[in-house]
């Protein structure tokens, strides 16, 4: 463990800690001295001391930034984000801020100063979302997000005292959150036990939507990643995929877009059941090419690539061999007959939760997972390895057997 940067922290005859620290204003030099946290209480440990110091330091320093002298309404600071902060942001991003923004918090907050706010009002307000009117959990937390970019953005344009920003983006005991979670909420992770992979696996074989299935199942890929997926990105002989686009539905248009996060695009590796299934696949695309030329040609859309370059259908890989489009929309179908036929909530995104959680049964090195699955944050691979499935289940109660 690295040591701490313990200066200008030390020790009372007490036995609790304080600090002292040096700053500039004006031209002199100022000495200050502490001995409690910003919520008044004494320091009792070398790392709160340190703690505490940090942040008076960062607090004088910020002091330094001249006090608002403009006010901005809700409105106003998130019209300047648009025009000025996001940029390159992705396109369903932006689409979702915009819906977020129109249809709530416009009118709730959009004539209000920005300065004016306080983070108790934005926790009321998560609350009667998620409470009373009945939002989900994770649209919610939306919402949160969305907060923290205003009042950030506000803090940025000097919009919003440093104080205030500090209460409600900074500090741990004053700051915006979400209300505390339902008993009966449940955003765990959700995966196939294997009784129901056995139904799924002969449901979907010899379909039109087996491809894409084979994909979620055997590489846990997102659904954009699967239909964004081209033959030029696949080597069937290595038994590799590179993902590095994904499709998606803008103003209409069905496009092949940059992937959401750098970490997301990475180079997978098929099992041996994968790699015998794309080989065979890409062996009768080469055959339909040939008996369903004009039949292809003629069914065949153009599409937007990454650059604007336009291609063909027929270059993905979840395309029929009539040269007919697959898109995110092929799975509706699948899904309503699976839920009606055998009552599984079947969800494409759920293989990608059954494929994290095997290969974390499995004891898959973390940060192997985590390049497989395209995660950002090991945090969030590591929830595939305490997540609870029958499967884990029968491991833990065979292992409770052998005590």
């Amino acid at each position: 463990m690295g040591k701490q940067n313990d200066a200008g922290v030390f020790q009372l005859e007490s036995g609790l800690w304080a600090f002292r620290y040096t700053f500039t204003r004006d031209g002199k030099r100022i000495s200050k001295q502490g001995s409690k946290d910003e919520n008044g209480c004494p320091l009792k440990t070398k790392r709160a001391a340190i703690k505490a110091r940090q942040m008076a330091v960062d607090n004088a320093q910020n002091a330094r930034k001249p006090k608002p002298t403009v006010r901005k309404t809700v409105a106003e600071v998130y019209q300047e984000y648009c025009e000025k902060g996001r940029s390159g942001k992705a396109y369903n991003t932006i689409r979702k801020q915009e819906s977020l923004w129109v249809n709530h918090l416009c009118a709730a907050f959009g004539k209000r100063y920005i300065d004016e706010i306080s983070a108790a009002e934005v926790v009321d307000y998560l609350t009667e979302l998620y409470y009373n009117r009945g939002l989900s959990y994770r649209y919610v937390e939306s919402f949160l997000k969305m907060f923290y970019l205003i009042f950030g953005q506000a803090y940025s344009r000097n919009y919003l005292a440093v104080d205030n920003y500090n209460k409600l983006c900074t500090n741990k005991d004053t700051r915006i959150h979400m209300p505390k979670l339902k008993t009966d909420d449940d955003i765990d992770i959700v995966a196939f036990s294997r009784e129901e992979l056995v139904i799924l696996d002969d449901y979907f074989h010899g379909t039109n939507a087996e491809t894409a299935y084979m994909l979620g199942r055997f590489c846990g890929l997102r659904i954009n990643e699967c239909f964004g997926l081209k033959w030029e990105n696949v080597d069937v002989e290595r038994g590799t995929i590179l993902i590095d686009r994904q499709m998606q539905y803008q103003d209409g248009l069905i496009k092949l877009v940059p992937l959401k996060t750098h970490n997301a695009k990475r180079t997978l590796y098929m099992c041996d059941k994968l790699k015998v299934y794309f080989q065979e696949l890409a062996r009768r695309r080469s055959e339909d090419e040939i008996q369903f030329a004009a039949l292809r040609e003629q069914n065949r859309r153009q599409i937007e690539d990454l650059g604007g370059k336009q291609i063909f259908s027929t270059e993905l890989v979840n395309c029929l061999p009539n040269g007919k489009i697959q898109t995110v929309n092929s799975m509706k179908y699948p899904t309503r007959e699976i839920k009606a036929s055998f009552h599984i909530d079947f969800k494409y995104h759920h293989l990608r939760h059954t494929y994290g959680t095997l290969m974390a049964e499995m004891n898959t090195p973390t940060h192997l997972l985590c390049n497989q699955m395209g995660h950002g944050n090991i945090q969030v691979t590591q929830r595939y390895y305490i997540a609870v499935s029958k499967s884990g289940v029968n491991i833990l109660q065979g292992n409770l057997n052998m005590l």
